[in-house]
């Protein structure tokens, strides 16, 4: 397991790259599949621990917020890491370990790349403006920098209703930590 920190190539206020991805629900994903005010993009997986330890907190903001959608996106290679096939994918959201509003495949790591994500997790939350969606909060889901550790702080929960209220997010952008990404084969 290699340890890194998020260092995205978005800033806030950029626009989010777009995407079209199959969902382990058999339906095809892109932006505009997701018709609501805020959108948090979280790359992630199903095998390492800092995103597994981000599962429940995931799920809650799918539950909680009616205008925020979770995305999650698994890039990691699946040949070299069986635990993050399609497949498997699936295992999660049947089981109820994942209840994200969608959870899709990013095959080839492209759209990971377009992000800039290195890490999992590496959340990005979106706001909708003026018909695009613009990146308001990038970096930690909470304070909670190991898997073992107990969160006291939600960063994103604070991001989340910043976005949702209309405001600008006052919480600070600090790096994600997690897993590598691991890259499928070019």
């Amino acid at each position: 397991m290699v340890m890194k920190e998020s260092d995205s190539a978005l800033d806030r206020g950029d626009t989010a790259p777009d995407f079209e991805l199959p969902g382990v629900d058999g339906e095809t994903y892109a932006l505009d599949s997701f018709d609501v005010d805020a959108l948090l993009v979280v790359f992630t997986c199903n095998h390492c621990p800092y995103a597994k330890a981000k599962f429940d907190l995931l799920n809650e903001l799918a539950a909680e917020y009616g205008d925020l959608a979770v995305v999650g996106i698994n890039p990691n290679d699946a040949d070299e890491y069986p635990d993050d096939s399609f497949e498997a994918m699936r295992e999660r959201v049947a089981d109820g370990s994942i209840a994200y509003d969608a959870y899709l495949r990013d095959e080839t790591g492209a759209v990971a790349k377009a992000y800039g994500a290195v890490c999992t997790p590496d959340p990005f939350l979106f706001a909708r403006q003026g018909g695009a969606w613009r990146l308001a909060y990038h970096g930690r889901l909470d304070d909670a920098l190991n898997p073992d550790d107990e969160p006291t702080e939600f960063y994103v929960r604070e991001a989340v209703e910043s976005v949702l209220a209309g405001d600008e997010v006052s919480v600070p952008d600090r790096p994600s930590r997690g897993c590598s990404i691991k890259w499928p084969e070019a």
